[in-house]
């Protein structure tokens, strides 16, 4: 088993890399590739380290799975190679994923749609798979009608620059300093930016609709009304999510509780009166979605329900989703 780590020295490379070793993914030899800046440079795993290589179209023969940590258009012009070195494509980018014939996967959710790649499977967005872990449980109830979705999404979504960059503007700001910005628009310390991604003709983020198509996708509901508001907030990592749900038919508070609670990927942490509810730091550096805050939606005449979520979108949101795709293929 020969498996490649392509943008091997990113955030979600690396991060990538620590969760193959975390759940010791069955390979023989582990091929990290990167831009030609980042040759030579060692990285480790398992108590050893692995050289860099040059991701260029010839550097995936014998490989068996890719796992793509690298942007569209890296992915778009690799992808034929990988596919035709006889290598199975898992790309976290957006390159792939609303394509007909390219499964978009969560493992938890549709694990099945994975067995019909035709050498290349799609990661989804990382507030996507947030999303679709907390609800899927309720969606098995009861088909879901209506998603109503706003995400708080930490800095570290932007990469490593948008950590550095709160954490600058936070000191500047506490030594009364000039506020300098460069991966925001806006500043981000101290402030929240309602806009990720570039707008559409509607007034749409590209974030947005991300999470409205995928979700459809996974869910198999391609119809699904959706309306979505992504938010930047001064938090350092791990998303959380306000969603609203309807379904075709009414779900009681107690059996939604029940059904998140024995689902895979999800911990219930719901208990209002001894102030438990799911919060970023909780999440951060670990692999499940935790899901609380399950009310009544009053403004619902159908029997509408609300949900609060927080999972790290850089492990469950990017890097471990990913590798347990890799895993259901095994299986």
């Amino acid at each position: 088993m020969r498996v490649a780590v392509l943008g091997a020295t990113g955030a979600v490379g690396r991060e990538v890399i620590k969760v193959l070793a975390e759940r010791d993914f069955p390979l023989d030899e582990l091929v990290l590739l990167a831009s030609a800046r980042s040759v030579g440079t060692r990285l480790p795993f398992k108590g050893t380290e692995v050289e860099v290589r040059l991701s260029d179209k010839n550097a995936f023969s014998g490989c068996d799975i890719v796992l793509g940590a690298v942007e569209a258009d890296i992915s778009r012009e690799l992808a034929p190679h990988i596919v035709a070195a006889g290598a199975v494509f898992i790309d976290n980018s957006s390159a792939f994923r609303l394509e007909p014939e390219v499964p978009l996967v969560v493992p938890e959710v549709n694990a099945e749609d994975a067995r019909r790649h035709k050498g290349i499977i799609a990661n989804p967005n990382c507030s996507t798979i947030i999303a679709a872990v907390a609800v899927n449980p309720i969606h098995q109830l009861s088909p879901l009608t209506r998603m109503v979705a706003s995400t708080y999404q930490a800095v570290s979504g932007a990469g490593a620059g948008g950590i550095v960059e709160l954490e600058a503007q936070m000191k500047a700001l506490y030594e009364d300093a000039p506020v300098e910005k460069s991966i925001f628009p806006y500043q981000i310390a101290h402030n929240l930016i309602p806009q990720i991604g570039g707008f559409d003709e509607g007034g749409h983020t590209s974030e947005e609709m991300k999470l409205q198509n995928e979700c459809r996708k996974i869910l198999h509901a391609p119809s699904l009304p959706t309306a979505c508001t992504c938010v930047r907030v001064p938090v350092m990592r791990s998303h959380s999510l306000s969603i609203y749900i309807e379904t075709e038919r009414p779900v009681s508070v107690e059996a939604a509780q029940a059904a998140i609670a024995a689902a895979p990927g999800c911990l219930l942490v719901d208990d209002p009166a001894a102030k438990r509810y799911p919060m970023p730091l909780d999440t951060s550096d670990q692999d499940l979605v935790f899901v609380g805050r399950i009310r009544a939606d009053l403004s619902s005449g159908v029997g509408g329900l609300a949900l609060w979520c927080c999972g790290d979108q850089i492990r469950k949101g990017a890097a471990t989703n990913a590798v347990q795709i890799a895993e259901s293929l095994l299986r």
